[in-house]
C-alpha cells in the first residue's frame, strides 16, 4: 500500500502470475462542502460536509474488488488500485499525476466508474468517444467607481455592468459556437456591494463552462473575454476574466470501452448493458488520467432517488456489489491467465 500520493491519494498493488501487463482501477473518495438533509440514521455528522455524490460507495466498491482479487488471484499481471482524493474540482487527479502516479505505477489501461441515479440497480451504461464534458470555472471582476446610491450619475456602476455582461454571456453558445457543438455557459454567482445605499467599486460574476473539446473551451474563453471587456468599456468600467480549466473532456477509448462493457455483460447479460449512452454535461477529472493512458469510464445503476450533488442524495448500497464485481471482472477478463 502506497500512501500520500498527490496529497492524500492511496495506491494498492496486486500481482499474480508472470504477466507483464498492468491495469489501473480508479475510485474517487472525497465528499462535498454542503449540508446533508436526508435525515437518515447514517447521515453525515460533520457540519457542512456530505457524501452527496456517492464517492464513499465508489471507494467501497474498489475495496471489495481488492479483497476478492487478493484472495483469488485469478489474473496474470499487475493491478493498481487507485484511490483518488479531490475529484470535486480540487485537482486530485492532476495532483496524483504530478506526483508521478503513472511513472511509479505504469498502466496499459485504466478503468473507472460512477453511480448513476435514474439507472436501475444491476444495469450499466457507457459510450465510446467523448462521454463527459470538460469543465472550467470563471470569475469576471468588474471595476467601476463607487458612489452614494442616490447619486448614480457620480458612479460607474459595476453591478449594472455585471448584469449586462451576464446577459451577454448567454449569447456565446448560441452565436459564437457551431450549432454542432454542445456547450454550456452558466453564471452561478453574482457578488457586489455591502449596503442598500452604496454603489460599490467592484462586482464579480462567477460560474462554469462545459464543453467536449479543448478547442471549444478556447473559443468560449476568447468570447467571454471579448464580451466582458467590451461591455464593461461601454459603461466606462473595466473587466478582468479569470478562466480556469478544471476538468478535461473525458474520452472513452473504443477498445477499452468494449472491454468493460463486455465484462458488465458477463455479469448481468447484454440486455442490461447500454453501450450507446449519450454524453453528459457533468465533468470528471479521471479525464486527465485518460489523456495519459487509454481507458474507459462506465456508469453503474444507483436506482431512483435524488440526483448527485443534491442535499437529499443517498447512495444505494444495493449498487455496491455491481461495482465491486465489475472491477474484478474486467481484471479477470483483460488479464486472463493463458
Amino acid at each position: 500500500m502506497h500512501r500520500g500520493i498527490g496529497g492524500t491519494g492511496v495506491v494498492g498493488v496486486l500481482r499474480a502470475g508472470r504477466g507483464n501487463r498492468a491495469i489501473g482501477l480508479r475510485a474517487d473518495m472525497d465528499a462535498l462542502p454542503m449540508a446533508e438533509l436526508t435525515g437518515l440514521p447514517y447521515a453525515s455528522t460533520v457540519p457542512g460536509k456530505m457524501h452527496a455524490c456517492g464517492h464513499d460507495g465508489h471507494t467501497t466498491m474498489l475495496l471489495g474488488a481488492a479483497r476478492y482479487l487478493a484472495e483469488t488471484r485469478n489474473f496474470d499481471g499487475t493491478v493498481h488500485l487507485i484511490f483518488q482524493p479531490g475529484e470535486e474540482g480540487c485537482g486530485g487527479a492532476l495532483a496524483m499525476l504530478e506526483d508521478g502516479l503513472l511513472e511509479r505505477f505504469p498502466c496499459d489501461a485504466l478503468y473507472g466508474m460512477h453511480n448513476a441515479t435514474g439507472l436501475d440497480v444491476g444495469r450499466y451504461a457507457i459510450g465510446a468517444g467523448p462521454f463527459m464534458a470538460g469543465g472550467a470555472f470563471f470569475d469576471i471582476t468588474v471595476h467601476g467607481k463607487g458612489s452614494h446610491g442616490a447619486r448614480p450619475e457620480a458612479s460607474i456602476d459595476p453591478v449594472l455592468t455585471a448584469c449586462h455582461i451576464a446577459t451577454g454571456l448567454q449569447s456565446i453558445v448560441s452565436r459564437n459556437l457551431s450549432p454542432r457543438e454542445t456547450a454550456v455557459v452558466s453564471v452561478t454567482k453574482v457578488t457586489g456591494g455591502d449596503a442598500y445605499n452604496v454603489i460599490p467599486q467592484t462586482a464579480v460574476l462567477s460560474g462554469t463552462a462545459r464543453f467536449f473539446s479543448k478547442e471549444v473551451a478556447g473559443q468560449i474563453e476568447e468570447a467571454m473575454r471579448r464580451m466582458a471587456e467590451g461591455v464593461a468599456a461601454g459603461f466606462g468600467a473595466t473587466a478582468e476574466v479569470d478562466f480556469r480549466l478544471i476538468f478535461a473532456p473525458l474520452v472513452n477509448q473504443a477498445e477499452r470501452t468494449a472491454e468493460i462493457a463486455d465484462a458488465a455483460a458477463d455479469l448481468v447479460g447484454e440486455e442490461a448493458v447500454r453501450r450507446d449512452r449519450a454524453p453528459v454535461m457533468g465533468s470528471e477529472d479521471f479525464s486527465f488520467m485518460l489523456e495519459k493512458v487509454p481507458g474507459a469510464y462506465i456508469h453503474v445503476g444507483n436506482g431512483p432517488g435524488a440526483a448527485a450533488h443534491n442535499p437529499h442524495y443517498n447512495f444505494n448500497d444495493e449498487a455496491t456489489p455491481f461495482g465491486a464485481a465489475l472491477y474484478a471482472q474486467v481484471v479477470e477478463r483483460v488479464l486472463k491467465p493463458a
